[in-house]
């Protein structure tokens, strides 16, 4: 039944259903091979007992099941409705227009007559396969595109975030009304909020974003509570906001840590109540949603500053996630470059069928400080501009080929300098020099604190935001 695409390794499994058991055995044969399984009935309750205990992709059924007495149109109806992704040929020796087009009403793929020719049937199974191909294809798509969310294709293996999807899903089923992700920049802090939201009891719900530093200070809380007409100059009619729109699902709030001090006050509120009120109405409206906000700043070290409401904090962070850089999960890396490699070969028709063992090398040693973000759009350009069928260490783009070494001590003296053909993140140096404090002080976060020149509370936020493991001394 091959047509040579690239998805022949798919099976399909017919069924033969007539009251002859010479047709039976001889379209049983004719039409098995290593890829088709064919199933045989000789009675209409027989196909359907058959279709109850497995999938059927394609049914031969004839319309005069004169030995049992059953009208294949019947049993063609009762196919159709019970097991609609079902296609069925219907075999008949009388052939009657009237007949024909009811089984085409029914949804019957074919109409053919006896006596039947074993080439032209099976150019017509080639063609109605074609169509549970294409099925399966779409379900093969729709699956991967659901595993992104739960986070086994997108995330990895890595026991990092193993502990981490674990935690997901517990925090998903908990009561918790707010949570707080924290992570770089690409780590994938929206993709967590999804997995949240669609393996909670608020999954049937509704999904709202509003991105707090994509959109104007001005503007925000209107988007976030709507207003009223004539609540203030450029309003012209009604607005439902934001918040109104989650109710019974979740609000994921983005880059949390740029939402003006203004309006931090009147979230605070909301997160207490339950209520809010539009702009320019006095009438407060009760919600129930679930707040996810993410950031990939240090809110504490906000809060120290005065630029973030303490008591909003405290409130927000009941649960934080902490969504780990690539760099702490290498081992993840090999099966993301798979992963998108797949992924772009199917959406732009790329054919880059491996990546060799050298420039692997390179993609892992290198420390991504766009995380996921920048991998995807590294395979997606290597996909776009590669004609394949392999991937080589010239191929990488230069930051990857040159970039792979952050901090080293100096061999000559104990200053630590940047050996890197790039500018090194703040973050990357800044989670070194903890590190590297903490090492040398035996875990004294107090004494490692005070020489940082930080509060105490400071270092152990920071220990925690960055996964670092240590003594935990005083």
């Amino acid at each position: 039944m091959s047509d040579g695409r690239t998805s022949d390794a798919l099976e399909y499994t017919l069924m033969v259903v007539d009251d002859e058991e010479s047709i039976r055995i001889t379209l049983g044969e004719a039409l098995s091979n290593e890829r088709t399984t064919v199933h045989t009935a000789g009675t209409g309750g027989g196909a359907l007992e058959i279709l109850e205990r497995e999938p059927v992709d394609l049914v031969l059924l004839d319309q005069n099941l004169k030995v049992s007495g059953e009208n294949g149109i019947e049993v063609l109806r009762e196919i159709r409705r019970r097991f609609p992704d079902t296609l069925v040929i219907m075999m008949t020796a009388y052939g009657r227009i009237e007949a024909a087009v009811e089984a085409t009403k029914l949804g019957c793929f074919q109409y053919i007559t006896k006596p039947l020719e074993i080439p032209q049937l099976r150019l017509l199974i080639k063609s109605a396969l074609a169509t549970v191909e294409l099925r399966k294809e779409v379900e093969v798509l729709r699956s991967q595109q659901e595993r992104e969310f739960d986070g086994e294709r997108i995330f990895g293996s890595s026991e990092k975030m193993k502990d981490l999807l674990d935690n997901v899903k517990k925090i998903a089923r908990s009561g918790t009304s707010t949570i707080l992700i924290r992570g770089d920049t690409g780590v994938g802090k929206d993709l967590i909020a999804r997995v949240i939201h669609q393996t909670s009891s608020a999954g049937k719900g509704p999904f709202v974003v509003l991105n707090c530093s994509a959109v104007p200070d001005n503007l925000l809380e209107s988007e976030l509570f709507g207003h009223e007409q004539g609540a203030f100059t450029d309003a012209r009619r009604h607005k439902r906001g934001l918040l109104e729109m989650a109710d019974r699902g979740t609000l994921f709030l983005d880059e949390i840590g740029e939402m003006p001090a203004g309006l931090q006050s009147k979230l605070l509120r909301v997160l207490e109540t339950k209520t809010f009120r539009r702009l320019g109405s006095t009438t407060d409206i009760r919600v129930n949603v679930r707040f996810i906000a993410a950031t990939n700043k240090d809110l504490f070290q906000e809060v120290e500053a005065r630029r973030f409401r303490e008591d909003l904090y405290y409130r927000l962070s009941v649960i934080p996630v902490y969504v780990p850089p690539l760099r702490e999960r290498r081992e993840d890396i090999g099966l993301l470059v798979r992963y998108f490699l797949d992924r772009y070969n199917l959406e732009l028709g790329g054919r880059l069928a491996r990546v060799a063992d050298t420039a692997m090398e390179m993609l892992a040693d290198y420390r991504w400080p766009g995380n996921v973000r920048e991998l995807r759009n590294v395979v997606e350009r290597l996909v776009l501009m590669h004609p394949g069928p392999e991937v080589l260490p010239e191929d990488l783009p230069e930051q990857v080929r040159l970039g792979t070494v952050a901090l080293r001590p100096d061999e000559e003296s104990e200053e630590v300098v940047i050996r890197s053909e790039r500018v090194v993140p703040l973050a990357e140096l800044e989670k070194a020099g903890i590190r590297d404090a903490l090492a040398k002080l035996q875990g004294n976060k107090t004494r490692a604190a005070e020489l940082l020149g930080i509060s105490r509370q400071t270092l152990r936020t920071k220990v925690r935001e960055y996964g670092i493991e240590s003594i935990d001394t005083e």
